[in-house]
């Protein structure tokens, strides 16, 4: 605990910068409450500007623990205020946007309402040019996002499902995120949101940009005493299996830790559209037309999050499950 005394005339902040910030042989991570802490002071608008950027670069470049994500993420969970009577059978992540390819898993998402699966959506946008993100293309397809706890409320009981922005669960973590462009890069913050699971929901999907980032969410959902929880390497970062890459799922299971392979469900590499029609993605849905890439994703990862529901025993039965639950959709929801 000597490490957080401040010294005379030291901001109280300081500390934390300086554990994280003195060299290859002085700096550490924090831990667990350390970074609690530190968050909880940020989160309260405590903290200097200059510190802030210096505290999530210094994070970056080291790379945040589990310890560290799991701190931040009570934090964070201490500033929501959603109901407690407010209950959602999966929590769902959303803040890379897509670059490549249509975000193909929104309609996974919404097959998974359509048989009954109460799915809480949360992400943000903007913060890097040249992106898709879910927000915008939910309000295109005319799903209109959430504003308050009540609208989540009145969405899920008729749509079973409702997406609400990150600048209305934790208005200080959108700020953080709207950094972005001023860093030049991602800081820590657009992990920790990735955990945040607001309403508490048994289930939880994320997705990585990094591999190795994963066995941290792993390591953190065990720490914040998730009950079930699946991470992969999504397609741009967003929870979306990528047809043409094998996949490797890290999954918790009551406090028990596993991994899982999954194939490819294509051979060679899939072209890249000239544009991304938001349009196709209602197209698709209702049968219009087809698209083989897009089916594959939308299939692949429904069977992901089947599978993390213990609704299928293994991979290939999971396969067949989203096959079924893709052709019995409501066409009629978009």
């Amino acid at each position: 605990m000597s490490d957080l005394i401040a010294k005379p005339n030291e901001h109280r902040f300081a500390p934390y910068v300086r554990i994280l910030g003195k060299g290859k042989t002085g700096s550490r991570s924090l831990t667990r409450e350390e970074a609690r802490a530190a968050m909880e002071m940020i989160l309260r608008g405590q903290v200097k500007d200059v510190q802030l950027g210096a505290f999530l670069m210094l994070l970056r470049v080291k790379e945040e623990s589990a310890d560290e994500l799991t701190g931040f993420v009570e934090a964070a969970r201490m500033q929501i205020s959603a109901p407690i009577s407010l209950s959602t059978d999966l929590d769902w992540s959303s803040y890379a946007g897509k670059r490549k390819h249509l975000p193909w898993f929104l309609l996974s998402a919404l097959t998974l309402a359509d048989h009954g699966v109460r799915l809480f959506m949360h992400g943000a946008g903007g913060h890097t040019k040249g992106r898709l993100y879910t927000e915008s293309v939910l309000n295109a397809l005319g799903i209109a996002s959430c504003e308050t706890w009540m609208d989540v409320e009145r969405a899920l009981a008729t749509r079973q499902f409702a997406f609400m922005p990150l600048r209305n669960i934790c208005p200080p973590l959108q700020a953080m995120i709207d950094l972005r462009n001023e860093f030049g890069l991602r800081s820590p913050v657009h992990t920790l949101v990735r955990l945040l699971n607001p309403l508490t929901a048994p289930y939880s999907i994320q997705s990585v940009f990094h591999p190795a980032y994963a066995l941290n969410h792993q390591q953190a959902s065990i720490d914040l005493e998730q009950p079930h929880s699946s991470v992969f390497k999504g397609e741009g970062g967003e929870i979306e299996r990528r047809p043409e890459a094998t996949s490797k799922v890290y999954s918790v299971h009551n406090g028990l830790m596993s991994e899982e392979n999954w194939p490819k469900l294509a051979e060679g590499r899939q072209d890249q559209p000239e544009q991304l029609d938001i349009e196709l993605l209602r197209d698709i849905w209702r049968g219009i037309t087809s698209d083989e890439y897009g089916e594959l994703a939308i299939v692949g990862t429904l069977a992901v999050v089947l599978r993390l529901l213990q609704r299928a025993d293994n991979p290939e039965a999971a396969m067949v499950l989203a096959q079924e639950y893709w052709q019995s959709r409501n066409k009629s929801r978009l």
